[in-house]
């Protein structure tokens, strides 16, 4: 029997503010499965690909017949009280059973691999769960889960620019830029910082 691939990835690890966001990608194992499109060139992990060639990516995935996909978020507050490595398995382990209801389904018709430091839950996966370092340039389905985690924080962070537009989101996205830092040095930190961060 063939079995689904999900790939797991995150984004925000490392910004001063706005929430950790996880993709979990299920890819079917039928014969239109097979992620490709020539006109946007090879599939890349999204840190790879430019702002446009990621939306491009992300319209392409959101439609293809053969990916389904489920999003988690744990928010800075969160973050803060569980630590971010804790929070970003917390997050991929909620994405994965958003993406398949039925756990013992997951286990038994799946392959999953998750990107980097990454783990289900407390780090106890089932057997059929592997973390790839630099999984996003291996694993087809962790670039899917990359691009479509990177494009939804990124839209998040360019709305919440909207409700605290003197730091700039809509352009660092939260990440420790000098702008960034100029901005926090000006105005002081807001409610969507991660303290520990700064």
């Amino acid at each position: 029997m063939k079995k689904y691939v999900i790939g797991i990835d995150e984004v925000g690890r490392g910004a001063l503010a706005g929430p950790i966001v996880v993709a979990a990608a299920k890819i079917s194992p039928n014969r239109k499965s097979r992620i490709a499109n020539r006109p946007l060139g090879k599939l890349r992990d999204s840190k790879k690909l430019s702002p446009r060639q990621r939306a491009a990516w992300f319209a392409y995935l959101k439609d293809h017949p053969a990916v389904e996909f489920a999003i988690a978020r744990i928010y800075p507050r969160r973050i803060e009280r569980m630590n971010i490595s804790r929070a970003a398995n917390l997050a991929a382990e909620r994405a994965c059973k958003k993406l398949i209801a039925d756990r013992k389904s997951l286990i038994v018709r799946s392959r999953i691999f998750l990107d980097g430091g990454l783990f289900l839950g407390n780090g106890e996966q089932p057997r059929s769960a592997r973390t790839v370092v630099k999984g996003d340039e291996k694993i087809p389905a962790i670039a899917v889960a990359s691009i479509i985690a990177k494009v939804t924080r990124d839209r998040f962070m360019v709305r919440l620019a909207k409700r605290y537009p003197a730091y700039g989101f809509e352009v660092h996205k939260g990440y420790g830029t000098k702008a960034h830092y100029k901005a926090l040095r000006k105005h002081g930190s807001c409610d969507t910082h991660r303290s520990t961060f700064l």
